[in-house]
């Protein structure tokens, strides 16, 4: 009886991680959504907002940083369990620099609002909607131990690349055309590098989830 109290305990205690884990996610989902929509429509007073969100994510990263390393000092977990703590560990330091790339993403924006556009945003949407579904699916297959989900995030991040590469393209055409467009085309620019690293994070959380399922390492292995 004790040890099946001791087990309740302990999986509760593993629910509460995965819960938050969840819901940072989703607020480093808004934060993309929101940095994106700032910059779209010139919305500099979301950009501030969406900025001076970026507490919680670091506050919540904190709280889940807490929780693991005291169920690791407490409960000692061995095998799957284990892998699963020193993931969460691991995800929310991924999920904390998604939302610094959002800042990042709105300090870009709050710059550029102040100028005229350089051309419409069409394909820097179409990325952010890309790496948010790489976050989603990600965390999706880390909470049902889905390991073809999770390899399906690592190959989405081909496409976010692409639409990056043809980005830069597109804007370097700008820029030798026209030098005054330096300054806004380095900006977006940015923007799109920002969106690339997002997705990465993305893939590093779907790389470490089918570490904690078939306990096989295959970053660098997947084309």
């Amino acid at each position: 009886m004790e040890r099946e109290h001791f087990s309740k305990q302990f999986d509760n205690e593993l629910n509460v991680i995965r819960e938050k884990l969840l819901e940072m996610g989703g607020k480093v989902e808004s934060m993309i959504a929101n940095a994106m929509k700032s910059l779209v429509e010139r919305d500099t007073e979301l950009a501030e907002r969406t900025i001076a969100f970026d507490h919680e994510i670091n506050t919540l990263e904190m709280v889940i940083d807490e929780k693991c390393l005291e169920v690791l000092a407490r409960r000692q977990p061995a095998a799957r369990d284990l892998r699963f703590i020193t993931l969460a560990l691991k995800i929310v330091t991924d999920l904390e620099r998604i939302g610094d790339q959002c800042a990042n993403i709105c300090k870009r924006a709050r710059e550029l609002n102040q100028e005229p556009s350089l051309k419409p945003y069409i394909d820097l949407p179409r990325m952010a909607k890309a790496s948010s579904d790489m976050v989603k699916e990600a965390l999706d297959a880390f909470v049902r131990g889905d390991d073809a989900l999770a390899i399906k995030v690592c190959q989405d991040d081909q496409c976010v690349d692409e639409l990056n590469e043809q980005i830069q393209r597109e804007l370097l055409t700008f820029m030798m055309g026209d030098p005054k467009t330096i300054s806004r085309a380095m900006k977006i620019i940015h923007v799109s590098k920002c969106l690339e690293r997002i997705a990465d994070h993305a893939t590093n959380i779907a790389e470490m989830v089918i570490f904690m399922i078939k306990g096989k390492d295959i970053r660098h292995t997947i084309a």
